[in-house]
């Protein structure tokens, strides 16, 4: 549970531990999500690989960050953790699987 007053995070409680405090606040004051998803692969032995933000980005621009996710697509060979999208709201889009 966390208490909020005149904008600001006053307590949280039910949190075992720091982490969960400071989740919990974090999740009130500016919610964050990693993405998942997959790009078009041109060449490859699949015509899809899976990937996702590096780290999480603001949840208000999942949406937008999906737009730039789909329009999208890496040449074969993919290898895991190579880049695909430099810049997505201050991280970087990356590949989660090999393909050749």
């Amino acid at each position: 549970t966390v208490d909020i007053e005149n904008g600001e995070v006053v307590n949280v409680t039910g949190n075992t531990c720091p982490r969960g405090k400071a989740y919990a606040e974090k999740e009130v004051t500016n919610p964050m999500r990693i993405v998942t998803s997959t790009v078009r692969v041109i060449g490859g032995d699949r015509p899809m690989v899976s990937c996702k933000t590096a780290s999480d980005i603001p949840k208000g621009k999942i949406f937008e960050a999906m737009e730039l996710i789909r329009s999208a697509s890496v040449e074969a060979p993919v290898k895991i953790g190579d880049v695909i999208l430099p810049d997505v709201f201050g991280t970087t889009v990356v590949a989660t699987k090999d393909i050749g």
